[in-house]
């Protein structure tokens, strides 16, 4: 059964039940797919202008704000002010000053953003002055993400970044003098020809900058990238596994001993500093997701919107021509059918709820809450989850959290839960073999389905 235009404009009954199940979504994420280059190892869907492009010359940026402004005008109020939003990419510091200020203006009339929310932008070092941070920041950006990857130029440049290690420096600068406090540093480990010393020497130099925030992300060679051409996965001249595994304990060695708390598997953060919106994710709580590919989950629906420029501005189109036919309907007809230009339209089942679950929440150091799943799923679905996870608490991958934070080692002989607590990963090593825990986890929940 194809879904109706009342589906793919979110048009649900907020019923308790709903409610219950899947939240309100208070969060925003808005895809701006411009980019200077595309990196190597960039999967995500992005229209490169060029080096000398923004969003005061680029005619393709400014064609693409207004669409995007009427997807938001577009997209129901479910009923909760927005307590974050992000603008990610893409590289959302190609924006001109008046574009991201329309952009918010459209989210606050649409949703309304509550006060203190968080507000969140990526740039990249090179794409952005003084002048136009300290603009951003009047607009309502308290909160930045500075794409810095490595402190190398060679590495810069063999992994396609469009900008120097002085150039980074300059950009830290920059949001010192806007008076941008709350700032995270991107770093990525396992890159071609990358030795254990140039990761000690980029983890150091982030050190020295001092941010509030940083990600450590390792290399993933995805297909259908450059890397994904030039590079076999866990191949030369990558770094062999042992190496990317000692660069994984060599970062959480760093910065934990710098005062930041490793609270999620790739992020650390100072106290207080920890990111709120990427915490919806992890939580698998509901969110928006706005823009050119741009996935969002709502009322227990996923919704992907078309990865390529001219098919998303067709399917806005559409969904504006969709929501001024469909009122007023009677209930049950059905409405003109925008299917076709949708990528990934579909209610997540309560298994499927139940993987994601535990996939996101295991990334978080505290873990997912034994008293919150049993709720949620019954305690027959935590039994079937400890049987799977025992062997992997045996070899100290898995971890029974308290409250306070530390940790239970032993059970009775029956080896029971406790009724409250934390089941999570140990770090470090729970997270470096995190993969084969889920997959094992993912498999043995699926033959039980």
């Amino acid at each position: 059964m194809n879904p109706t235009t009342d589906d793919l404009t979110f048009e649900f009954k907020k019923s308790a039940q709903v409610t219950k199940n899947f939240g309100i979504p208070s969060s925003a994420y808005l895809h701006i797919p411009f980019c200077r280059r595309r990196c190597y190892y960039c999967d995500f869907p992005v229209f490169v202008v060029g080096d000398r492009k923004n969003g005061d010359n680029s005619g393709t940026i400014q064609q693409y704000v207004p669409i995007l402004c009427q997807e938001i005008a577009e997209t129901p109020n479910l009923g909760a002010s927005l307590k974050t939003v992000f603008f990610g990419g893409g590289t959302p510091s190609l924006l001109s000053v008046s574009q991201l200020s329309n952009i918010l203006e459209t989210i606050d009339g649409k949703f309304g953003i509550a006060a203190g929310a968080e507000i969140s932008i990526e740039i990249d070092p090179g794409t952005f002055t003084l002048e136009q941070l300290r603009g951003y920041a009047a607009a309502g950006v308290n909160r930045v993400s500075l794409g810095v990857q490595a402190f190398q130029d060679e590495l810069l440049q063999a992994c396609g970044r469009s900008h120097s290690v002085a150039e980074i420096f300059e950009a830290v600068e920059i949001v010192r003098s806007a008076g941008i406090v709350n700032f995270s540093l991107d770093l990525i480990s396992g890159l071609p020809h990358q030795t254990l010393e140039q990761w000690e020497y980029s983890l150091k130099s982030a050190m020295e900058i001092a941010p509030t925030h940083l990600s450590s992300y390792d290399l993933i060679v995805e297909q259908g990238t450059a890397f994904g051409r030039y590079f076999e996965a866990s191949a030369q001249p990558l770094p062999a596994d042992e190496t990317a595994a000692q660069m994984y304990r060599l970062a959480r060695e760093i910065l934990t001993g710098a005062g930041y708390e490793h609270y999620e598997i790739s992020n650390y953060a100072r106290d207080g500093y920890q990111c709120r919106h990427n915490r919806v994710y992890w939580e698998n709580r509901a969110y928006y997701g706005l823009g050119m590919g741009a996935a969002s989950y709502v009322q227990g629906r996923r919704l992907t919107r078309p990865r390529k420029t001219q098919e998303y501005y067709q399917w806005v189109r559409n969904l504006a021509e969709a929501a001024s036919e469909a009122t007023p309907k009677l209930r049950g007809e059905t409405q003109p059918d925008i299917q076709p230009a949708i990528e990934q339209n579909f209610q997540v089942s309560e298994n499927d709820v139940l993987l994601e679950t535990l996939m996101l929440g295991l990334r978080l150091a505290a873990g997912v809450s034994l008293s919150a799943l049993t709720e949620k799923f019954s305690q027959k679905t935590v039994d079937r989850i400890w049987r799977c996870l025992q062997p992997y608490w045996r070899q100290g991958w898995i971890e029974i959290g308290r409250s306070d934070g530390s940790s239970i080692a032993t059970l009775d002989e029956s080896e029971q839960l406790p009724l409250s607590g934390n089941l999570r990963l140990s770090d470090p090593e729970g997270f470096l073999f995190s993969n084969t825990i889920l997959a094992d986890l993912f498999s043995k929940l699926g033959e039980d389905n």
